[in-house]
């Protein structure tokens, strides 16, 4: 049976990648963003079966009421709600001291409370199912920090801690909560990192790889084996990888200026 799944993020990225790929896989995706452009064409024809498998809403994470509309919507076309992703990200590359309190506000805004209150709005439908499964994005340098992201690695380890704590508190409820880790992918919101983009992963890969991850209830869901090990080595090793990853995005960005003349 076709599952309901939702994710926000959908539009671009790994997002879009793992819409077209649980949609492929015959699942009935409801696809969330600010805009839809790239959704726009699959949705074209909903005549075609991927088509009609697909639900995209334009929805601000970081209003509630929106995603309550949003979600009624669904449930009223789908009968339910099976699984949440919690995909939508803003990621800032501001030196600290060169940041606002709202710079990092907007980021927790979206990459904290978004996802907040993606669940608390789903959370009644995944309750009276009696099941549900909530992927929650995380990422590596939620351990490790990164110098000119205070706001997002900050946002990033809080939903470690967020994640770990709702799966204890509705693990009885069968209720699933874990994390989603995508290695360093050429995404919009890496872009500022100053990495080469031959040094990040295919979005498209990583979003196909995790789509065949979803719904899965392990506490951490990573592409493929060899990013769970990376990330079981970023972990435990958070020091000394946090300085690694510092050293090689200044290195990366020295390059780049000098290769431009600057």
């Amino acid at each position: 049976m076709k599952r309901v799944i939702v994710i926000t993020g959908a539009n671009n990225g790994i997002g879009l990648a793992m819409t077209h790929s649980l949609l492929e896989m015959g699942e009935r995706v409801a696809a969330l963003d600010l805009s839809l452009e790239n959704l726009a064409q699959r949705h074209a024809n909903p005549s075609m079966e991927l088509g009609a498998s697909l639900l995209p809403f334009r929805c601000d994470v970081t209003d509630p009421q929106q995603i309550q509309t949003v979600l009624d919507e669904v449930v009223h076309q789908q009968g339910g709600i099976d699984v949440l992703i919690n995909n939508a990200c803003l990621a800032l590359f501001i030196p600290f001291e060169e940041r606002s309190l709202d710079d990092i506000r907007r980021e927790f805004e979206v990459n904290y409370f978004g996802y907040l209150n993606m669940i608390r709005a789903v959370l009644p439908v995944m309750k009276k199912q009696g099941h549900g499964v909530i992927h929650n994005f995380s990422s590596g340098v939620g351990f490790t920090g990164i110098p000119g992201m205070t706001g997002y690695t900050s946002t990033k380890g809080a939903i470690e801690s967020l994640t770990r704590t709702l799966a204890l508190e509705y693990a009885s409820q069968g209720i699933i909560f874990n994390v989603m880790h995508p290695p360093l992918t050429r995404t919009q919101s890496s872009s500022g990192l100053g990495v080469p983009p031959e040094m990040m992963a295919d979005p498209e890969v990583v979003g196909r790889r995790l789509a065949k991850q979803v719904g899965k209830v392990v506490p951490v869901l990573t592409p493929d084996l060899g990013n769970g090990i990376q990330l079981w080595v970023t972990y435990h090793f958070r020091v000394q990888m946090g300085k690694l990853l510092a050293m090689m995005t200044e290195r990366a960005k020295m390059q780049s200026k000098s290769e431009s003349g600057a």
